[in-house]
Order: structure tokens, then sequence, then C-alpha cells
């Protein structure tokens, strides 16, 4: 059960596909093509997250980055926390409502995940930032 690292790089706030990336580093850690199990992924972040979503129409994730932005503007009168920046409270709020983690079925080396689904990082900063996702696959 080996814990591999993956960077992704994102150029500011929005959703990042990375499905083929992670498909890709799936392969690496199944102990054969056929091994069956529960593969997880982590972000060790508190301004981004992780969440699957519809991959085949691009107006659909336009449509889920404008739903997240209208959850935690940036000009709600309680924040403070303005440390790094405008963009700073608001990045842990919308973090907050997703997940820093999934687990995806494998069955027989595959990855299940539906039609149109794909795995997205999701970016609530405004600048570029070198994330670092955990991945791990349990036989079983």
């Amino acid at each position: 059960m080996v814990l591999q690292r993956l960077k992704v790089t994102t150029d500011g706030e929005g959703l990042y596909e990375i499905t083929d990336l992670v498909v890709e580093e799936l392969g690496k850690l199944l102990p054969s093509s056929g091994s069956s199990g529960i593969f997880y992924l982590f972000i060790p972040h508190v301004s981004s997250a992780l969440m699957i979503s519809e991959a085949y129409d691009p107006s659909a994730k336009g449509d889920v980055e404008s739903f997240i932005k209208h959850l935690a503007p940036r000009n709600l009168p309680f924040i403070t926390h303005t440390l790094e920046g405008p963009d700073d409270s608001p990045s842990h709020m919308k973090s907050a409502i997703l997940h820093q983690h999934l687990a995806l079925p494998v069955e027989k080396g595959e990855l299940l995940l539906g039609q149109w689904q794909g795995i997205f990082l999701a970016e609530f900063r405004d600048r570029r930032y070198n994330r670092t996702l955990m991945l791990k696959f349990l036989e079983g």
C-alpha cells in the first residue's frame, strides 16, 4: 500500500479536470492489472478541494464554478480573515463545503466513474499554486 504524491499546478480560481492524471497514477499503484479495491485521493490544502462533476459539457463546469462563487462571495460583510488577500476567507469557505478527499471503487483495474463523470481539483485562490494530491490504493 504505497502512498503516491501527484503535483498539479493551478492558474487561479476554477475547476481543473484531473481525471486522466489520476487514472495514470492509479495504474502505477495497482499491484496487477486485474486488481480491485478502493482508490483514495486526498488534498492537504485549506483553499482547494476535490470533487466529481460532469466532465462532458464545458458549460456544466462553468455553471458549477459560478455556483460555488455565489455561495461564498468576497463581499460578505462579516469577513475579517484577509491576511493573504480578499480571496483568503472565501477560499476557506468554499473548501469547507466541498471535499478534501474522495474514495472511488476500482474493479478489475478500472476506475469506476459514471459515463459523464470526471474528477476535478477545485482551486479557490487567485494566483498560481502547486497543489499536492495524495493517492493510495487499497486492494480488497
